[in-house]
């Protein structure tokens, strides 16, 4: 059970909701609700703006917090996971975005009453954090297509977005993209590519059961990198059913490595993602894993 610290709840209100902002309110007064009846006096806030959630959540940390809830979608638990990185507090997962990675990793519930039942009274788990381009992410970061996809999908308005609009962007997006070369340095090995994408994962999957790193472990002290070679929008098609089997590895041009740290070298500045949110970094930027970065409430049977 929580301690007898803050209690603080950060709601976005895009995720899941198709911008019905009354759908965010709905969400407070039901988190209230649950909390209230778990015997606390939660704090509640909603967000406003892209990195909101993380200046809440770093105010709640100067206030006392003991345990701090993303109610969100990958994006909204990065931003205050990041916040609560090799401090006390706990984060909870209320999940309602478009993929729900690490929380589907953590096996956390979506039925919202009792996600929060596992937010406040799960264990703590300390799972890694992955470090790329000085930006901290806890499930996947990468470069290439997905990377391209998310830099989209963050320009969508905040109707129609959505699983099923992640897919078709994906699809339109995999007939105009062109693969660049890169240079990849893990330990003393060098690798030239040109890659239709380049995951490092730390936990399994993107979401929504695609497992792109199905080795992967949020708790090992590793990242998983996964270079997966060009190909075309068909080949690549026929392949996603080995995605969402856990299979990716025996595809013929997927080369998987264990690593702790790596750096990526292209011939013009990279558009990258961490947790799905899109940045732009130099020609070079590096990635490494933090151990034990992030305690996570988890249920009591994950």
């Amino acid at each position: 059970m929580a301690s007898s610290g803050r209690i603080v709840i950060i709601i976005n209100p895009i995720s899941g909701t198709g911008g019905r902002l009354h759908v965010a309110r709905d969400r407070a007064e039901q988190a209230s609700a649950l909390i209230r009846g778990c015997g606390f006096e939660p704090e509640i806030f909603i967000t406003e703006r892209p990195g909101h959630a993380r200046e809440l959540a770093l105010a709640a940390l100067a206030r006392g917090a003991s345990r701090v809830v993303a109610w969100g979608g990958d994006g909204t638990v990065n931003e205050v996971g990041s916040a609560l990185v090799f401090h006390d507090a706990t984060l909870g997962i209320v999940p309602c975005g478009s993929g729900n990675g690490l929380a589907r990793e953590l096996r956390i519930p979506f039925a919202p009453a009792e996600a929060i039942a596992a937010a406040l009274g799960g264990p703590a788990r300390r799972i890694d954090a992955g470090e790329l381009d000085g930006r901290l992410f806890f499930n996947v970061a990468g470069v290439g297509l997905d990377a391209q996809v998310a830099h989209r999908f963050a320009q969508r308005t905040t109707r129609r977005r959505g699983f099923l609009r992640y897919v078709a962007m994906t699809a339109s997006e995999m007939g105009r993209y062109r693969a660049d070369q890169y240079t990849i340095v893990v330990g003393d090995e060098t690798l030239r590519v040109r890659p239709l994408l380049i995951a490092i994962a730390n936990g399994r999957q993107y979401g929504n059961g695609a497992l792109i790193a199905p080795s992967a472990r949020l708790d090992d002290g590793r990242l998983d990198l996964v270079v997966v070679s060009a190909r075309s929008p068909l080949a690549a098609l026929v392949r996603v059913p080995q995605l969402f089997t856990g299979r990716i590895a025996a595809v013929p041009g997927v080369m998987p490595r264990s690593v702790t740290a790596l750096e990526l070298t292209a011939g013009r500045p990279q558009i990258y993602h961490v947790d799905g949110e899109p940045f732009v970094g130099g020609v070079t930027i590096r990635a490494a894993v933090r151990p034990a970065a992030l305690r996570v409430a988890v249920p009591v049977s994950a």
